[in-house]
């Protein structure tokens, strides 16, 4: 709709936007779609616009002219009378910094003062409602002019807790609110709108993290931003595509200049139903490739065991000796251990040689290109979920922050709202000083957080090998009970916004005393969609839209995992092989899945459908619904098992390319951690201890029920091959230390169904350092993604690096394996997000201990 038709609508509040929530439900859910606004959503502690906005303004003689101090509410983040308190009290600076510290601020302020003032935003420099602040502490700001702080404006942009804020005063602004009184947003380039408020004291209900209302009532545009540097520049944007908008509104060529923008030239390839008037769901084929594959690599694998049971026939006939015929007894090890060989020769041929469309276009299980995009009026609320431990706030969280921030500002101004959940695990297990600083970061950026208790603390137990999952589901089960307590509100015609972000309030409040072993603060509602990622994630700036649009579309899909890039910290030399070896493992997913292999799901940069996750919940002693295993170290394997068997699917998405990236293991013992985990956990999957052997059985029901579940045979296969190359690694020097003694003291009389080591390692060597280097090489190529001899030269420059690496992996890949099997207590901490300072006299003791 051209701007031209927008100002000629009566253009009225949008009704689902005002109108009350649907009676609660009987179970957990997410909060209905008309509550897209972060006040309704449950804002946070600091966020209340009641306590500031009924205030009356301080007087002179009460404040100082050029500061403002108003506080906050305080935080009720703790359940127990011992937790620290919501307000900090670090030690005070010293005079020399505090001093440093307001020149700093007083400069900054009159400079932003003096850009407005430059760009005619002002227009009489009253200071009654236009001006610039800025935060120094979170309830203390500087204004300018200095009366700005004793205005309505101030109390809040102090309820809002921004960081900087600025009026834009202008012709253009002024005008167009003139021409459309009714509007309720303002629409800009690429689908994006701007929210318009009826006035100041509407700004706390605002949804922040669209940085920028229109107010109408004043005429004015209030900017705010994270960063005073970047404000400015903010505004300049916002003034100048309203006003090519303006200009451009009810020429002819209207349509097409809003084809320009994605959204339209994306919807224009979508299929409309004449009837609803909605986009009908894409038609995604079901790609047979990875069929014909899987067939001819057990054929490959068939054919190999025949040539090795014709050489016993043979020696039978000789010597007539049938005590051989025993060693056929080791086929199905034989099959297990050689199932992911034999695949990556299949594989790797059809990278040289077999199509490679299907890399650029949309099936079942793998989107190539991004979906057409929702135009609802109302969008899907996206929760960002992020568990933490004891990572760096500087070096690791905040970065994380600040790329989530673009995207969820983005994804506000295109209509949707989202919020952030921290499960922050590490909270109180850090220092005074750092959980302080989280607090206030967490506060300052609008996050909502669960910290549950140390292990051992009254009792409470932190559940499982490895944390994560029982971080989750406790900060999950905080959720769902604050959600049970509002469904139970009886909500009247007159409920409005700040009536919801009141009893969220009570409801978080009664939950905390009730559990009496959780803080929490923010707003921790989960809405209906996850976008679970790492506190070292990167995240591109306009992907959400993108993500609920296809899962919208497709409801039989159950998580959507992304593939990710690499964000590396310190470029050492084993952290860039570790990139490359990455990036190579994503190469391959993405070649199989868009085949037509079921799609892997690693845990992180995925979407989750809500909804889904809460039919496979479970309940165990605890007595509350869990989502996560934490019997398992793979419990993101788990629940792809699980929601595949309940009927959904998971999709891979590559159409963001490398926008998400995700890090990786910075030192040598990190990366041997993971390998370990991961055998650890495909052992726990597959196997009981064998102590257990005789009463339960070798295989665990989770496996027996992947094997007998609707999954297609052929992903059946490919996840056994990929399973069993840990038990091959696991078992490889076991197997070296056999050969060395067998061909020493046997040489000549062994038998020739057996294979010496220099055979097996001299195949590995042809095959994966060999034709894996130069078919991965050959595809990128084909796909257009390097050029070949550059790929080539990036393959074989790692291969020294990755061949000393996997093949040191067999010890302690064996060691998590037999660990499990026979019950040897194994433990794993988070990894390592940031650079540590080492030298040759750390290291060796640490090698040693390894």
């Amino acid at each position: 709709m051209g701007i031209s038709n927008y100002f000629k609508a009566s253009s009225k509040p949008d009704p689902a936007a005002a109108a009350p929530p649907p009676p609660a439900a009987a179970a957990p859910s997410p909060p209905p779609p008309s509550q897209t606004d972060d006040a309704t959503w449950g804002p946070n502690r600091s966020q209340q616009p009641s306590a500031l906005s009924e205030k009356p303004p301080p007087s002179p003689s009460q404040s100082n002219v050029n500061d403002m101090e108003l506080q906050p509410p305080i935080p009720r983040f703790h359940s127990r009378p011992q937790s620290i308190s919501g307000r900090s009290d670090r030690s005070t600076p010293s005079t020399s910094s505090m001093f440093l510290d307001d020149i700093k601020h007083e400069v900054m302020v009159n400079y932003l003062y003096q850009q407005q003032c430059s760009q005619l935003w002002v227009s009489d420099g009253s200071g009654e409602i236009e001006g610039v602040l800025l935060r120094k502490v979170r309830g203390h700001y500087m204004a300018c002019p200095p009366q700005l702080g004793n205005s309505p404006f101030a109390m809040a942009c102090t309820a809002m807790n921004v960081q900087c804020a600025m009026t834009v005063n202008s012709r253009v602004i002024k005008t167009f609110l003139q021409w459309s009184p009714d509007a309720v947003d303002v629409p800009l380039m690429n689908g994006l709108r701007v929210q318009i408020l009826p006035t100041v004291d509407d700004l706390p209900r605002a949804r922040k993290h669209q940085f920028a209302a229109f107010v109408a009532s004043e005429g004015l545009l209030v900017v705010w931003d994270d960063d005073p540097m970047h404000i400015v520049q903010r505004a300049k944007a916002i003034e100048s595509e309203l006003m090519e908008l303006v200009w451009k509104a009810g020429n002819t060529d209207d349509e097409d200049d809003e084809k320009k923008g994605g959204v339209v030239a994306n919807i224009l390839e979508a299929e409309i139903d004449e009837e609803s008037g909605e986009v009908k769901p894409e038609k995604r084929p079901v790609h047979l490739q990875n069929t014909v594959l899987v067939s001819l690599t057990l054929i490959l694998v068939t054919v190999s065991l025949g040539a090795a049971w014709r050489e016993l026939a043979m020696e039978i006939s000789v010597d007539g000796g049938y005590v051989r015929l025993a060693l056929v007894a080791l086929f199905p090890i034989q099959i297990f251990f050689t199932l992911f060989f034999a695949q990556v020769i299949v594989g790797c041929l059809a990278q040289i040689f077999g199509p490679i469309r299907q890399l650029t276009i949309n099936s079942k299980f793998y989107s190539a290109r991004p979906p057409p995009r929702l135009q609802s009026s109302v969008l899907p609320h996206i929760t960002i979920q992020c568990p933490v431990y004891k990572e760096g706030l500087q070096g690791v969280i905040i970065p994380t922050v600040k790329s989530i921030k673009q995207a969820m500002s983005t994804y506000e101004l295109q209509g949707g709202s989202a919020n952030m959940f921290v499960n922050d695990d590490g909270l109180q297990l850090v220092s005074e000083e750092d959980r302080l600083a989280r607090i206030e970061f967490y506060a300052d950026n609008s996050i909502g957080w669960v910290a549950r208790p140390k292990h051992g603390e009254n009792g409470f137990r932190r559940k499982g090998k490895f944390k994560k999952a029982s971080n989750m589901n406790f900060a999950l089960m905080i959720s769902c009970k604050v959600e049970e307590k509002l469904q139970a509100i009886n909500r009247p015609l007159e409920w409005s916004q700040h009536d919801e972000a009141q009893a969220y309030e009570q409801a978080l409040k009664e939950v905390l005393e009730e559990d009496g072993r959780a803080w929490a603060d923010g707003n921790i509602r989960v809405g209906d969609y996850i976008l679970l990622i790492d506190s070292d994630t990167r995240v591109p700036a306009d992907c959400f839209l993108d993500a609920v649009s296809e899962m919208e579309q497709s409801p039989d899909v159950g998580i959507m995992q992304f593939s990710s890039g690499v964000m590396q910290v310190v470029h050492t030399y084993f952290e860039n092989g570790i990139t490359f070896f990455t990036n190579l493992i994503y190469s391959a997913i993405r070649y199989t899945v868009s085949n037509g292999d079921v799609a892997p799901f690693v845990g992180h940069n995925a979407v989750l459908r809500w909804s889904a996750i809460q039919q496979v919940s479970y309940q165990d002693e605890d007595g509350y619904d869990k989502f996560w295993s934490e019997s398992h170290v793979s419990e993101d394997f788990d629940m792809s098992l699980r929601l595949q068997c309940n009927g959904y699917i998971i999709r891979l998405a590559a159409w963001a390319g490398e926008g998400f990236k995700e890090g990786v293991s910075l030192t040598v013992y990190d990366e041997l951690a993971r390998w370990e985990k991961y055998a650890y956990g495909c052992n726990e999957l597959l196997f009981h201890p064998i102590r257990t052997w005789l009463w339960r059985g070798p295989f665990t029901p989770l496996f027996r029920r992947f094997l007998f579940s609707n999954i297609r045979f052929t992903s059946k296969i490919t996840v056994i091959s990929y399973i069993g190359t840990y038990y091959a690694i696991g078992a490889a020097w076991i197997m070296t230390a056999a050969n060395y003694f067998l061909m020493g003291w046997y040489n000549g009389y062994l038998d020739k169904y057996y294979v010496d080591s220099w055979k097996v390692w001299f195949s590995i060597i042809i095959v994966f350092n060999g034709l894996g280097n130069v078919a991965l090489a050959v595809m990128r190529y084909r796909v257009g993604e390097r050029s070949l001899l550059y790929a080539l030269f990036e393959n074989f420059k790692w291969t020294i690096m990755l061949a000393i690496f996997l093949g040191g992996l067999s010890l302690h890949v064996s060691q998590a394996l037999l660990a499990h099997m026979f019950e040897v207590n194994m433990t794993w901490g988070a990894t390592s997000k940031e650079a540590e300072f080492s030298n040759f006299f750390i290291e060796v003791p640490k090698v040693l201990k390894k």
